[in-house]
């Protein structure tokens, strides 16, 4: 069983194959608060462009595309969520308003002070370095802008048997801290459900 629930939550961090898939399908259930959290929270402008950070099957994107006229960039570790969030996002990448990249968070493809809104769901538990990603994403966001990050408190998954291994669980004092490391000024932190998640905001 341990061995089982390991595998489970490693599928979390870099969703693959039917497993993966599946994980995903349960995340879109169970994450919808924080993406509708996400949603309200952004105020881009008709034609700026925004960064998915794990995107994973591309719903929040999806979300995102219902609610704003912009230029959706996303950046996820596993091909295989790729060739799923495309077929999800068919029209919008057709449109060439959605372009999907394959790599990590830590070193972003993309030029400084390129993006208007950086989002991410979920994701920084799974981070190599945590204040070099957060730099990276300083460095692509431009001034003024900022970086949703909604993450569940470390309370929360401490009870979850899935989270024992391969999760970096952060209280919103670390990320506050972090995110000071990482160079951000302005950090905000509002609760989604309390107790269970909430947002940092990095301006």
């Amino acid at each position: 069983m341990k061995k089982i629930t390991e595998y489970i939550g490693s599928q979390f961090g870099n969703p693959h194959g039917f497993v993966g898939a599946v994980c995903c399908l349960c995340m879109n259930v169970i994450n919808q608060k924080m993406y509708n959290k996400i949603v309200s929270l952004m105020d881009a402008k008709d034609g700026e462009a925004i960064l998915d950070i794990g995107y994973g099957n591309g719903f929040l994107l999806r979300e995102i595309n219902k609610n704003f006229k912009v230029k959706m960039h996303g950046i996820d570790i596993s091909e295989d969520m790729k060739a799923i969030a495309t077929k999800r996002n068919r029209r919008a990448m057709q449109d060439g308003r959605l372009e999907l990249q394959v790599g990590n968070c830590c070193e972003l493809p993309y030029e400084d002070n390129m993006f208007s809104t950086v989002t991410s769901v979920n994701t920084i538990y799974f981070w190599e370095d945590t204040v070099k990603g957060l730099s990276e994403i300083k460095r692509v966001l431009k001034p003024g802008a900022s970086f949703l990050n909604v993450v569940y408190t470390k309370e929360w998954l401490d009870k979850m048997s899935i989270t024992k291994k391969g999760f970096k669980k952060y209280g919103s004092e670390d990320l506050v801290s972090l995110g000071k490391q990482a160079g951000f000024e302005n950090i905000q932190v509002k609760d989604i459900v309390k107790g269970k998640s909430f947002v940092v905001i990095y301006t």
